[in-house]
């Protein structure tokens, strides 16, 4: 064995991985990357005194993130980045980018504008390291897809309900050091990646030698994933689910501050019960991967989009009747079985395509994912403003229409596979 490194199956990692192996190592650096998605967040307070901006203007900032991440899924999928370059390298680029603009949002940003701009800017770095990490997790675990990926959702759900945990501890560091934190920690990330690298499980990066004398060559594209039926099965599931996911995390301060939680549980704050709702998340992703092994991951994403549905139709139905200690509990499942199901989709989503489309598979699904949250949390949020809590009724339909499309595109694969 090389100095330096050690055996973990056939595969020789870097010493400073051993104690961690590649599946966390990944799902670490996916935590640490991701940390930027979300950074803003902890400095709302500070953003509105000292640009004299709304909230309604924070939220512009987040949409701004979500808007650099769709357009940049986009273009690794349509553009074949994610097959045309190693998959750690564009890793390891985007993290130290997201970094960058990061920093420049905390530094350089005199308003609204400018930080928009970076906000954006870093929605972009994204997607060279959500996607990616999840084409980084089937390049090394193919065999346990559904439970490697539960452990990296969970760390972007951790990383999603950090802002509420920071701001129930009343860190009162300036909060530009708050957000360099952030970039820190993307540079952390890409160093493990780094050291890691590509796993043994993925085709090597198409050339682009000229085919040989007179053969017409196709390359399949992304396009051609969505003509697999397992695959749209997959894809419809995720999207009814991202549907309601990202809304309802939005809304998560709203179902608590407008209910008897607020009262009842005044103690907790909350930003503390926020960060409990959304972080059990992250126990749901790694219960759904566990069960994923012995059940499969179909039955374990299509019985969490069911229950978080269930969780929703519950909600707006008792939400004025229901005892705080049983509204909590009932907010703590949704919270847990709302996220459960992403990592499973995904996971069908990279075993139901060619292999070589992969990465492009998963960021367009990424890419139409996100892009269906914008529309969600814009209804969602804005219907508040005139119903209150029952506008929680658009998250509904985001479950039902998730099922039947998983039905639908599945009964069409057993007739024609």
């Amino acid at each position: 064995m090389t100095s330096g490194k050690v055996e973990t199956g056939s595969i020789n990692l870097p010493w400073p991985l051993r104690w961690f192996g590649p599946v966390a190592t990944i799902a670490i650096a996916q935590l640490f990357g991701t940390s930027l998605w979300f950074s803003a967040n902890s400095a709302t307070e500070d953003l509105m005194n000292s640009w004299h901006i709304s909230a309604a203007d924070i939220g512009w900032l987040t949409s701004a993130v979500q808007g650099g991440f769709i357009l940049g899924t986009l273009v690794v999928a349509l553009g074949g980045l994610a097959e045309r370059y190693r998959a750690s390298v564009i890793f390891v680029c985007s993290a130290i980018a997201g970094a960058l603009f990061n920093a420049c949002f905390a530094w350089l940003s005199e308003g609204l504008a400018s930080a928009i701009v970076f906000r954006f800017l870093v929605g972009l770095s994204l997607a060279g390291i959500y996607p990616v990490g999840m084409k980084l997790i089937v390049s090394w675990a193919p065999e346990r897809t559904g439970q490697a990926l539960a452990q990296l959702v969970a760390m972007l759900t951790l990383g999603t309900a950090l802002p509420h945990a920071l701001r129930e501890a009343g860190a009162d560091l300036p909060w530009q050091y708050i957000i360099l934190a952030s970039s820190f920690l993307a540079l952390l990330g890409a160093l493990l990646i780094h050291l890691l690298g590509d796993g043994p499980h993925l085709p090597q990066v198409r050339s682009r030698k000229a085919p040989e004398h007179g053969r017409q060559e196709r390359h399949a594209t992304v396009f051609d994933a969505f003509k697999v039926n397992r695959y749209r099965a997959a894809a419809f599931g995720y999207f009814g689910h991202m549907w309601e996911l990202y809304a309802f995390w939005t809304v998560v301060p709203l179902l608590v501050s407008n209910t008897v939680l607020a009262s009842e549980f005044s103690g907790l704050g909350v930003s503390g019960m926020a960060f409990s709702i959304i972080g059990v998340g992250a126990l749901g992703c790694l219960i759904g991967g566990v069960l994923s092994r012995h059940l499969g991951s179909a039955k374990v994403a299509l019985g969490a989009l069911a229950s978080s549905g269930v969780c929703a139709l519950v909600f707006v139905l008792f939400w004025r009747d229901l005892p705080a200690a049983w509204l909590g509990v009932l907010l703590l499942l949704w919270g847990a079985t709302v996220v459960a199901d992403s990592p499973q989709f995904s996971a069908l989503s990279a075993q139901a395509c060619p292999r070589e489309l992969v990465g492009a598979a998963l960021a367009i699904q990424n890419s139409i994912g996100f892009a269906i949250t914008v529309v969600s949390i814009a209804a969602t949020t804005a219907l508040f403003d005139y119903i209150g809590l029952d506008a929680a009724w658009l998250l509904v339909p985001g479950p039902i229409v998730g099922l039947l499309g998983f039905a639908w595109a599945s009964r069409q694969a057993a007739i024609k596979p």
